[in-house]
């Protein structure tokens, strides 16, 4: 009898075993699921304890399957933010016209940053130890530089506008959607309606300043992306 007690004590520790994976694999689910609606509300500094509030589930629940906050954006948002991104510029490198394509980018990227909190602070590179997250910042980047120098080419884009610029603006309009959520979602549009213009080859006239460096725009990165 010892052994049927041993086998069956053993199909009960594995059926345990099996209840407590289905009970974590849903329990991630409900987090990954409220992580979503709140990074997309909030912002990536949405706190956490109000997203394990949400999912039904203990705080503790969330740092036990996730680790940190990092692993849990990079698990939520890193794919849909290379998706999302990864679609705005190959449509902008699709255009025939060189201009229509970089403005295309700017106006959609700008609007992604209103509409998605999420979206907002990956384009300007918040949470840099996200490391999924920042290989997608880097592959954004890289796209966007194509996006410029297709521009220039064509003789549309202003030769002295660089990358640095380009993040400068992003980073602008992020703190612009901070404020404006809610109140005036439309008025993103006046703005890069005025940018647009004034970057436009025969609208340039000599800059009273050179781009950042880039040592200059991570320390200006760094303060603007700072949860406050």
């Amino acid at each position: 009898m010892g052994w049927a007690n041993e086998t069956m004590g053993r199909a009960h520790d594995q059926e345990e075993e099996r209840r407590m994976r289905a009970d974590a694999q849903r329990n991630a689910e409900k987090l990954r699921a409220a992580a979503a609606e709140l990074f997309n509300e909030r912002g990536l500094d949405a706190p956490l304890k109000e997203i394990a509030r949400r999912a039904g589930v203990s705080h503790g629940t969330l740092y036990n399957l996730f680790g940190s906050r990092e692993a849990l954006i990079d698990d939520v948002v890193a794919d849909l933010a290379a998706a999302r991104l990864g679609e705005a510029a190959e449509r902008a490198l699709a255009h025939e016209d060189a201009w229509a394509g970089f403005a295309y980018y700017i106006e959609t990227v700008c609007e992604l940053q209103i509409t998605d909190a999420a979206i907002r602070d990956v384009v300007i590179g918040r949470y840099p130890n996200a490391l999924r997250l920042m290989a997608v910042c880097e592959s954004t980047n890289a796209a966007a530089a194509r996006i410029i120098e297709r521009a220039q080419q064509a003789g549309a884009l202003r030769p002295d506008f660089a990358h640095e610029d380009l993040l400068f603006l992003f980073g602008t309009n992020s703190l612009l959607a901070r404020a404006a959520r809610g109140h005036a979602p439309d008025l993103w549009r006046r703005g890069i309606a005025f940018t647009l213009d004034g970057l436009r080859t025969q609208a340039a006239h000599p800059l009273p300043a050179a781009p950042l460096t880039a040592q200059q725009l991570a320390e200006v990165m760094s303060k603007l992306t700072s949860t406050p």
